[in-house]
C-alpha cells in the first residue's frame, strides 16, 4: 500500500515534451527511469519503488512550458557521473557543476528543452 501523500509537499512532476518517445529515451538513459504508458500523448513516471506509483509525467506539447515555471531539483549520489550520464543520453549540460551552501549542483536541458537541475551533498 502506498503512503499517505504529505500535505502540501511535491506529490508529482509534469514535464512538457516535444517528443515522448525521445523524452522517455533520454531519461531512462540518463537516470533510469520508468513509465507507465497511457497511450501516444502521455507516460506516467514511476516511482522506482516498483510498486507501480506514479511522481509525475511527460505530457506531449509542441513546446516545453514557457520560461519562469518552477525549476525541478533531483538529488544525485555521485553528481560527475550524473552529468555524464546527462550527456550520453543526449542532453546538455547548462552550467555547473557548480559549488553552493549545501554541496554542489548542475542544470541541464532535457531534448526538448526542459530545464532541471541536480544536486549532491558533494
Amino acid at each position: 500500500m502506498s503512503p499517505q501523500p504529505l500535505h502540501h509537499a511535491f506529490n508529482y512532476i509534469e514535464l512538457s515534451v516535444t517528443d515522448l518517445a525521445e523524452a522517455k529515451a533520454f531519461y531512462a538513459g540518463a537516470f533510469g527511469w520508468v513509465f507507465n504508458d497511457y497511450g501516444p500523448n502521455y507516460a506516467g513516471i514511476g516511482s522506482g519503488a516498483g510498486d507501480g506509483e506514479e511522481v509525475g509525467g511527460l505530457t506531449l506539447a509542441e513546446a516545453p512550458r514557457a520560461a519562469g515555471g518552477p525549476l525541478v531539483l533531483l538529488y544525485s549520489e555521485d553528481l560527475d557521473a550524473t552529468a555524464q550520464g546527462i550527456t550520453a543520453a543526449g542532453g546538455r549540460i547548462l552550467q555547473g557543476p557548480y559549488e553552493f551552501p549545501g554541496g554542489r549542483r548542475l542544470h541541464f536541458a532535457d531534448p526538448s528543452g526542459n530545464e532541471l537541475g541536480v544536486w549532491a551533498k558533494r
